[in-house]
């Protein structure tokens, strides 16, 4: 099987932004900023961290594993508070849901909270499509929505441009100084945002919970446009995969402060909702209607595998993209996926198509850090393993690399073969068949002259 095209244009946008020195040192700094926050967060909030990480990952790996009871647990309890549930079989389904929605409504403009599940199904150009105006109010995701870009990481979505780089931004789409301090940029988008959150219809949040047996939705943020979101227009729509399930309540006081502090370094994030439907009786917050959109789009697939399934567990903090050395070279945009970094590698080839992102499961060092680092315990580069032994199981491998795969070895598997020709012959073979795949700006290593087995016998013979 050939590279597909995800898969040349991987490795093209690899070998670029991988020698950006200014690309790096950006995303560089500014992950050191957050590892530094994450170890203070840690050690003030934790006497015991690894408990509360086997705990946490129990208990998400149990519900993964019972995903049907959880789920249907928890639409029963949130149709009993007044939500409407949408069961979106994927973005297609999902997409023209919400196109009936916002018929039904007569939506004209929405506000929309961060969300990489709306990335996910594209939702922001599709509402454009229906002329319905959107605006991100996350800064992060307002920043990159006016630079025409995909969020870069999953937690900052606007990692990879300094504050310069913000100020030239807005200095071009909206006519401020050039050299606008951070603050400042700040307080013009807040007032910007606040005429959008008055006029708009219709907002739409994601979801990094559900509570099964309250039916709720629980939303974290550090703005509060999640909560203006869903306040201030007559319609609210929540938009979250099938896995966000929590059992109960009370497993909140977990995941909240695992999120942040493993996220951001915080111990706790500044806003932390629970939303149980649409408002109610004599209520003056909230939404006249809510909908919940429950979406698949790829994600049982990964349930039908019984090892890479603990993959569901992830809470999206974003802490294995900051450990991984890939993801520091490469950036969040080279992957061209929603979920980018270690937990996407894992996850993406079965959301979208396999054969087309398998190549994502081999873009890894395999330093395992990212296993080391993660709050619900998936053991990632154990799964990247398990996707590249499925990858060539399936016949997701070019045929060229696995006659050579087999020549190899067979060759390294004899010691006879091995010392059969001498250091420049095997020099000579190693380079033409590898030297493309070790690349141009690596100098290929020389193989000695003799092997450490024929200089052994020498000196003892």
């Amino acid at each position: 099987m050939k590279k597909s095209a995800e898969h040349k244009e991987f490795l093209k946008k690899a070998e670029k932004i991988s020698f950006d020195k200014e690309h790096r040192q950006k995303i560089r700094f500014n992950i050191s900023k957050y590892d530094q926050a994450v170890v203070k967060g840690q050690g003030e909030l934790y006497k015991n961290l690894e408990l509360a990480r086997q705990r946490a990952g129990h208990i998400k790996y149990r519900v993964i594993n019972e995903l049907d009871k959880y789920l249907i647990e928890f639409e029963d309890n949130f149709l009993q508070n007044g939500g409407k549930i949408i069961w979106a079989v994927d973005a297609e389904h999902a997409l023209n849901e919400i196109k009936n929605i916002v018929k039904k409504h007569e939506i004209t403009s929405t506000v929309k909270s961060k969300s990489m599940t709306t990335e996910e199904i594209e939702l922001n150009p599709f509402l454009e499509k229906n002329g319905v105006e959107v605006t991100e109010t996350d800064l992060g995701e307002f920043i990159v929505q006016q630079a025409g870009q995909r969020p870069y990481h999953i937690v900052t979505p606007a990692m990879h441009m300094s504050k310069e780089d913000v100020a030239a931004l807005y200095h071009k789409k909206f006519e401020t100084p050039a050299d606008m301090p951070p603050e400042e940029l700040t307080i013009y988008t807040r007032h910007l945002l606040r005429e959008k959150f008055r006029n708009a219809g219709m907002g739409v949040t994601g979801v990094n919970f559900l509570i099964a047996d309250t039916g709720s939705v629980a939303l974290t943020e550090n703005e509060g446009n999640g909560m203006l979101s869903m306040s201030f227009p007559k319609v609210h729509i929540a938009i979250g995969g099938i896995e966000k399930i929590l059992p109960r309540l009370e497993d909140l006081d977990l995941y909240w402060p695992l999120l942040s502090t493993h996220g951001t370094g915080q111990l706790m994030t500044v806003y932390n909702s629970i939303i149980s439907g649409p408002r109610k009786g004599k209520e003056k917050d909230g939404p006249e209607e809510m909908y919940l959109i429950l979406l698949d789009n790829g994600r049982t697939n990964l349930l039908a595998r019984e090892r890479q399934r603990q993959a569901l567990s992830c809470i999206r903090c974003g802490a294995c993209l900051n450990a991984c050395p890939v993801y520091k070279n490469i950036g969040g945009h080279t992957y061209n996926t929603t979920y980018t970094g270690p937990i996407g590698s894992v996850i993406e080839p079965y959301l979208e198509d396999f054969g087309t992102y398998k190549h994502l499961s081999f873009a890894s060092s395999l330093c395992g850090k990212c296993t080391t680092v993660c709050p619900v315990k998936i053991p990632i580069h154990e799964f990247l393993l398990l996707n590249r032994d499925y990858a060539v199981k399936n016949g997701y491998t070019p045929f060229i690399e696995k006659q050579g795969m087999k020549m190899a070895t067979k060759a390294l598997g004899s010691r006879k073969m091995m010392d059969m020709v001498g250091g420049k012959t095997k020099n000579t073979f190693a380079k033409l068949f590898t030297s493309k795949a070790w690349g141009p700006r690596r100098e290929f290593p020389d193989i000695a002259e003799k092997s450490f087995s024929q200089l052994w016998k020498e000196k003892h013979s």
